[in-house]
């Protein structure tokens, strides 16, 4: 039951999930940045893994609070907190408690249904916030018809720079526009249901109106002081985030600041109305006073209303001719800001074109060094060719290729350190190589030295060998010879004893009958001691010949071993170092291609980076430009609408001044017969006053006119001069730009130059070397050649020799065993034919005996010599 429970709410959790991925995938679509939505991809794809989540039930519940999170920050269209940077490796890490509050906090999703219909989606984001301001401003400045809402400038500045206050574009909501065009006639209603107004109306009104300006300026400052408190407050929201406590009372001060403001206006609006009221009242008196002078002045103030009404049109041509020229020259500077983004865009063509051409020389390259690497290729085989030639020449190696190893050890760390420091390092690298190629073929040839010392020091001892091996001979064959000689005489010793003995046996044969026996027994004792002479002396001198000829075979053996050990470790010593240099080549090239292919890529990298930078700067000066064309367009219309405004005010005046005219002159018609005496002193202070009235009414006009010339003015030389020097800034940043992207295009080319030219001298000095080693190589081996062949020959020489020498001494062993052979013969039947009456039958038989083993001992000799002779033939034949 726990398992199933425990599955159930891992489904219950990944539907929870699935919900919240399906729901974030409009608002990430509607990201206006690609890095945003990139950094919203890969936080869904991490929490996606299972490796990122983590297993169980804790952590697919970590997974849906970032997404829950991830989707609430969408909605509000501000990424935050975890969300601003790329996911870490590993497993997720656990939302601390504080980010419960972005739970709490009210979703623009609900507000959606409050806002007006075909707002912008950023226009909405700034209506949930200053909601309420807005509707109690509406209740202070009724008769005015602007409202300040947030630009999309001022988003951008918000969003780049937090630390400062930028200026706000003013632009009409349909909504307010329709409630200042119902407030207007409203006030007009007012004005026409009061009774006629006196001379001193006029005055009276702009009294009023410059209050109610104050007032709303007043009005405008604290909401822009508030305004600005606001956004102060809402960047330390975003900053501190983290912190519940920070963020709780910063709510509370905003909450407090904001029941301040809301009493402040309600103030202002309790004192406005009573303003109001006492300028109705002390209007309502002045009208009352004035009614019986307005009957005196009926003709005078109706030509004064004419005159009036001429300036008015002679300043509102004079304003719309300074308009249009305004406008004109506006447009004069859009063309020329215009030209100024063609100019750009056709430099940034031509730096396309530049990148095109560094496109097609990098080609160029590329297909060059694929001909340099054919040519190596072919280098190395021809290398290759020239070691297999040299493997077959060089036999001893040791002691030299470990020095010549450590040292080129150490060379090749030498030259992979100073390969990675840069790749301008190449010349030097190759006459390091040049001077190590010298080193290694000075040790060859110090080697080869050594070599001939070593075949010279080989032939002495040989010789030397040889002269002992043909001492020992002599002096065997001279001991054979003395032996052969003793026996002999030991013979010929005993042949005369027996013969003397014969001599007394035949004289004493009478008396010495008894003593036969004796004599049987001393001869019989004189044959087994001649018998085991014989076989000693013949098991010697076979024990002598097999010490010897073993001796030579164990010679034999040894040097051929010795020979085929030396040429085996001499031609693996030469395959480990053609190994060796295939590897170093190998890297040498590897790391040139990766250095060749990081120096491309971090040209295009800057390349890029340029290219986009440019685009951008372009894209933020297009933004900029319509940004003020916007704020230039937006206050034309202000002002045109302020005109407006005026002018339906003037004519609402003119009207009610022509009805008051009508009553006036009705009324004047009964009363002239009452006013006749009194017009002439009243005519003069009206006279006097409507002066008065006037001048003050020009001048106002006229500071009124020079302030807004001089303001409008001021705004248009500030966005000149703003985008004059944003532009001269531009143009700087992007010829600094070209000046380092041309440097570097040089540089580039003059790096490729000189590497093209190394690389063409390096291939010819390659190849001059290359030429000179297969000389240098041939030579040498044309003389080990023509060495070995000498060598060989004379140990063929010294081989012959001795075979002939064994042939000569076997031929004498022959010939002496023949000799001794025809000898015992003859011995034999001379005692036999002496010995046939005196030797018994069984005494016969065992000299038969004896006389037999002796050539059966003979003939295994003669063998054994003719089977030695045999291999030293075929040995003979091998070398």
């Amino acid at each position: 039951m726990e398992v199933g429970s425990e599955e159930e709410k891992w489904e219950k959790l990944d539907a929870e999930f699935d919900h919240f991925v399906v729901d974030m995938k409009p608002f990430v679509l509607k990201l206006p940045h690609r890095t945003e939505r990139q950094r919203c991809a890969l936080w869904i794809r991490k929490l996606c893994e299972p490796s990122g989540t983590g297993a169980g039930i804790m952590g697919r519940k970590n997974r849906n609070l970032y997404a829950k999170l991830l989707l609430h920050m969408l909605k509000r269209g501000a990424l935050e907190g975890p969300f601003t940077h790329r996911p870490e490796p590993g497993t997720l890490k656990i939302l601390p408690s504080y980010m419960s509050i972005y739970f709490d906090e009210p979703n623009s999703a609900r507000a959606k249904g409050s806002s007006p219909e075909g707002l912008p989606a950023w226009v909405l984001g700034e209506l949930e916030t200053s909601e309420h301001k807005l509707n109690e401003s509406w209740k202070l400045s009724s008769g005015e018809d602007n409202t300040l809402v947030q630009s999309p400038t001022d988003v951008y500045s918000r969003e780049h720079y937090t630390g400062k206050l930028q200026v706000r574009s003013h632009s009409l909501s349909p909504t307010h526009r329709e409630d200042g065009q119902n407030i207007t006639p409203k006030i007009c209603e007012v004005y026409s249901k009061k009774s006629p107004v006196s001379l001193d109306d006029s005055d009276i009104e702009a009294r009023l109106n410059s209050w109610n300006l104050g007032l709303d300026m007043k009005t405008k400052m604290m909401e822009a002081k508030f305004h600005e408190e606001k956004l102060k407050l809402q960047q330390k929201h975003d900053a501190d985030v983290q912190k519940q406590t920070l963020i709780r009372d910063c709510q509370v001060i905003r909450e407090t600041k904001e029941d301040q403001i809301a009493e402040l206006k309600k103030i202002c609006e309790q004192s406005t109305e009573s303003l109001n009221n006492d300028w109705e009242k002390k209007l309502h008196n002045a009208v009352a006073e004035m009614e019986q002078e307005k009957f005196d002045l009926q003709k005078q103030h109706t030509e004064n209303i004419q005159e009036l009404l001429e300036d008015t049109n002679v300043r509102l041509n004079k304003m719309e001719s300074e308009y249009m020229a305004q406008t004109q020259s506006t447009n004069h500077m859009i063309k020329e800001l215009e030209a100024r983004v063609q100019q750009l865009t056709g430099e940034a063509e031509n730096s396309n074109l530049q990148r095109q051409k560094l496109i097609q020389e990098k080609a160029e390259l590329e297909r060059c060094y694929q001909i340099t690497c054919s040519e190596l290729q072919e280098v190395k085989a021809r290398r290759n060719t020239l070691h297999k030639e040299k493997d077959h020449l060089v036999n001893d190696y040791e002691q030299n290729m470990k020095l010549l190893q450590t040292k080129y050890d150490a060379d090749i760390n030498l030259l992979k350190q100073e390969h990675a420091l840069s790749a301008s390092k190449a010349s030097s690298m190759i006459e390091e190589l040049e001077q190590n190629v010298c080193q290694l073929k000075q040790q060859l040839q110090e080697s080869e030295l050594q070599r001939k010392q070593q075949l010279t020091d080989q032939e002495n001892k040989f010789q030397m060998e040889k002269s002992h091996l043909k001492h020992t001979y002599e002096k065997k064959a001279h001991d054979l010879q003395s032996e052969l000689d003793r026996g002999k005489e030991d013979t010929q010793k005993k042949i005369h004893k027996f013969e003397e003995a014969l001599k007394e046996k035949e004289e004493q044969l009478t008396r010495v009958t008894e003593v036969q026996r004796l004599q049987a027994q001393q001869a019989d004792a004189a044959l087994e001691e001649f018998k085991r002479q014989v076989e000693l002396n013949s098991e010697k001198v076979y024990a002598e010949m097999k010490e010897q000829m073993e001796k030579v075979e164990a010679d034999l053996t040894r040097s051929k071993s010795l020979r085929e050990k030396q040429s085996k470790e001499f031609l693996w010593q030469l395959e480990d170092i053609r190994q060796r240099y295939e590897q170093q080549i190998v890297e040498l090239k590897l790391e040139h291609e990766q250095e060749k292919t990081h120096l491309l890529q971090q040209h295009n990298a800057e390349k890029d980076s340029l290219v986009r930078d440019h685009e951008r700067e372009i894209e933020n000066l297009e933004k900029q430009l319509r940004a003020a064309n916007m704020e230039h367009e937006n206050q034309i219309q202000e002002f045109k609408k302020r005109d407006a405004q005026v002018i339906a005010d003037m004519e609402a005046q003119v009207h009610k001044l022509r009805e008051e005219l009508i009553n006036v002159n009705s009324q004047r018609k009964q009363q002239l017969v009452e006013l006749g005496l009194l017009r002439e002193e009243e005519k003069q202070r009206a006279t006097r006053e409507h002066e008065i009235v006037v001048n003050k009414l020009k001048a106002e006009s006229e500071k009124m006119k020079i302030e807004l010339k001089k303001t409008h003015a001021a705004e248009t030389e500030m966005t000149l001069e703003k985008a004059n020097s944003k532009l001269k800034q531009i143009e700087k940043e992007y010829t600094q730009k070209l000046a380092k992207s041309s440097q570097i295009i040089a540089e580039l080319q003059t790096t490729i130059s000189s590497l093209k030219e190394e690389n063409s001298q390096q291939q010819l000095a390659a190849e001059r070397r290359l030429q000179d080693v297969r000389q240098k190589f041939e030579d040498e081996k044309k003389q080990l050649i023509s060495d070995n062949d000498q060598a060989i020959k004379v140990l063929q020489d010294e081989l012959e020799n001795r075979s002939n020498q064994v042939r000569c001494a076997e031929k004498k062993l022959q010939h002496k065993e023949l000799e001794s052979q025809e000898q015992i013969t003859y011995i034999r039947q001379e005692y036999e034919t002496k010995l046939k009456g005196l030797m018994p039958a069984s005494l016969r038989q065992e000299l038969e005996d004896t006389i037999s083993s002796l050539k059966s001992q003979v003939n295994f000799l003669q063998k054994r010599a003719s089977i030695l002779q045999e291999e030293l033939t075929t040995y003979q034949g091998r070398r």
